[in-house]
């Protein structure tokens, strides 16, 4: 395949330096067109990931609380049937000694239940009170979870009918890039990342840059208009074409991009 030949004259560079304008503006307006949606399914993308780990995590401490309930409940089982054999105990002593023995140790018992009763109703507040919240958020999990599901498909259903212009107009983009000399590739992509609406190379209309009300010099005008040189507006730092070359590419880049498309299709 034959090298293609770089712009040499600046008519040439300012041509392809517009192509490429023209090309990389049409791929803005298609992302454009996404919107805000990929920002929106990153979002809630994250807070779905946020919900479910905090659900998780009350998950299992509202199971630890009813783990400790289990437990303490056991534990006064056990109470009781220490009781109940220092009681049978009391039966059989021999002296007072051994009776009042026995009777601290059904007193300690007693006040072993009567806490374990407290801790009860602790834990079983605890977990009450951690499955109303669960309950809540899995309520609200299920709408993120719906709401993400939807937004998902709408980019999907977007990102299909634009991807292939996309995929035609990066390739065009690409080897557009492969005809214009290094040095003023690297001004473009500079003058471009400053520019909020990402335009590095304008027309004049109305005697001013595309996009900017301060007027150009008459003889800065004609000098665009000559296309010996490439000029940068002193205002707004962007490379400037005359109006008629502006138009004759679009009709031009329209028509090739149209073309391409066609032959994806």
């Amino acid at each position: 395949m034959a090298k293609k030949k770089t712009a040499s004259t600046a008519e040439e560079k300012l041509r392809a330096l517009y192509d490429l304008q023209l090309i990389d503006t049409r791929v803005d307006r298609l992302r454009v067109v996404q919107g805000e949606l990929p920002l929106e399914v990153e979002d809630l993308a994250d807070e779905v990931a946020g919900l479910t780990s905090r659900l998780e995590k009350l998950k299992e401490e509202a199971g630890v609380a009813q783990q400790r309930c289990a437990d303490r409940k056991s534990g006064i089982v056990e109470s009781q049937a220490l009781i109940k054999r220092f009681e049978e105990q009391q039966n059989e002593v021999r002296n007072n000694r051994e009776f009042d023995s026995l009777n601290k140790e059904i007193e300690y018992q007693n006040l072993e239940i009567q806490l374990a009763e407290k801790r009860i109703r602790e834990a079983e507040a605890e977990f009450d009170g951690k499955a109303e919240i669960v309950s809540a958020l899995e309520e609200k999990l299920k709408g993120r979870s719906a709401d993400l599901k939807t937004k998902k498909k709408e980019l999907s259903e977007i990102v299909a009918e634009t991807r292939a212009e996309e995929e035609v107009l990066m390739v065009m983009s690409t080897d557009m890039q492969k005809n214009i000399d290094q040095r003023l590739l690297v001004a473009y992509s500079r003058i471009r990342g400053g520019a909020k609406n990402g335009m590095a190379v304008v027309p004049i209309e109305r005697e001013a840059s595309a996009g900017s009300f301060i007027k150009i010099p008459p003889q800065r005008q004609l000098d665009v208009s000559a296309r010996k040189q490439i000029i940068i507006d002193e205002h707004s730092g962007r490379i400037l074409v005359d109006k008629e070359l502006a138009e004759e590419e679009i009709v031009r880049v329209d028509a090739l991009v149209a073309k391409k498309l066609k032959k994806k299709k």
